[in-house]
């Protein structure tokens, strides 16, 4: 009744009250009760000016809960995410856990059955060889008829009796060095079957060539083994013996001529040191120039023993370093592959080339590892040997 007695006596007011509230700095200061006019419903309260200071401050506490309430929504967000993303890797660890080793490890498959194929491919020719040597050896015009070809090497340098067992040696050290470095290779599957691949061709081309044209002893020190025209039986007896005894001189193996054109042991020497230095860290030069100087000097005692004549010698060496470039230009180059220019597709092996490297895509690094699996205590103690290319 106070209140209303007040608004009756009072002339400046007017009939409808305006009451602004405000609040106290101190939050334990209750707040104030809204005023009652008479009839007993609560006043109706004007929104303050904008210039006042509560409306200022009222406005900067609104903008600060907009920005709170803003960084609350972004901050449910980022959490929902991250719970998302976690609860997907949960779903998906299986994905999660491929490396880049195996994904480069799938581009070098090993595929052993494919180097079992070439191997039977080389020891098939190789065989064929000693068949073509032995009927080329019937064919062999007699020295006293067919005295030997004229050779400008032959005319400057007397022939060494020792010469050729020099190259025969060096020719085993070579295939050895090659062998151990081959049985150390990580990807020696791949080596392999290339290394097999161009033995047996190099070796079928030399039986083409020997078939084709015979030429006559390179010397009249040569002592060649009785004919056996059709003796089949000792022919079969002879193909066995020269397959025990490696095809070599120093083993008493090979007593048959006609086998000159082109030079077997040019391709091995030849070979051995290409594998050899391609397959091997850039680093170990004494290592090359040592196999380098094994290779050289067992191809030029071949001459030197005046047992093949020159042209042998060079077509051997020609044969081998060109099939060996192009194979491993064509491995390495994948864009030559599927190049519609590329004229080393049109070699006749090309289909055996895309046989034996169709899953081969990338190019063969230089690495080492054991044999075997050794046991755990020699894992624990040594490290697997790697070394990379230095391109």
């Amino acid at each position: 009744m106070a209140t209303a007695d007040l608004i009756g006596d009072s002339d400046d007011c007017p009939a409808h009250v305006e009451v602004t509230v405000t609040t106290a700095s101190t939050p334990s200061t209750p707040p104030p009760h809204l005023p009652r006019v008479a009839n007993g419903s609560p006043a109706h309260l004007s929104p303050p000016s904008p210039s006042s200071p509560a409306a200022a401050g009222d406005c900067r506490d609104g903008g600060e809960r907009d920005e709170r309430e803003k960084g609350d929504v972004n901050l449910l967000k980022q959490c929902r995410l991250i719970r998302s993303l976690h609860s997907g890797l949960k779903r998906h660890r299986d994905y999660v856990k491929i490396t880049v080793p195996e994904e480069r490890a799938n581009r070098l498959p090993k595929e052993w059955w494919k180097t079992g194929v070439a191997f039977l491919y080389a020891v098939f020719n190789l065989f064929f060889t000693t068949v073509i040597i032995t009927f080329v050896h019937e064919r062999v015009p007699d020295k006293s008829v067919s005295p030997p070809l004229p050779d400008k090497f032959f005319d400057y340098v007397e022939r060494v009796p020792w010469a050729f067992t020099v190259t025969e040696v060096n020719g085993l050290i070579l295939v050895g060095l090659w062998l151990i470095q081959w049985l150390f290779l990580k990807h020696k599957s791949i080596v392999g079957r290339r290394c097999f691949f161009l033995i047996g061709t190099l070796y079928m081309y030399r039986c083409v060539t020997m078939y084709i044209t015979t030429l006559p002893v390179p010397g009249k020190h040569m002592v060649c083994a009785p004919k056996l025209y059709n003796d089949s039986t000792g022919k079969i007896w002879r193909i066995l013996r020269l397959i025990s005894g490696g095809g070599l001189s120093i083993t008493g193996s090979h007593l048959m001529c006609g086998d000159f054109l082109f030079s077997g042991h040019t391709v091995m020497l030849t070979l051995s040191y290409l594998f050899i230095k391609e397959y091997s860290p850039r680093w170990m030069r004494w290592y090359h120039w040592l196999c380098w100087l094994l290779s050289a000097s067992g191809i030029i005692c071949i001459l030197i023993g005046h047992e093949h004549y020159s042209i042998d010698v060079v077509i051997g060496y020609f044969a081998t370093t060109r099939i060996f470039w192009w194979y491993h230009t064509m491995a390495n180059t994948h864009a030559l592959r599927r190049a519609p220019n590329n004229f080393l597709s049109r070699t006749w092996w090309n289909p055996v080339f895309n046989f034996l490297e169709k899953n081969v895509q990338s190019s063969v690094p230089v690495a080492f590892s054991w044999p075997v699996a050794l046991p755990t205590s020699c894992t624990r103690r040594y490290r697997m040997v790697e070394g990379g290319r230095d391109e």
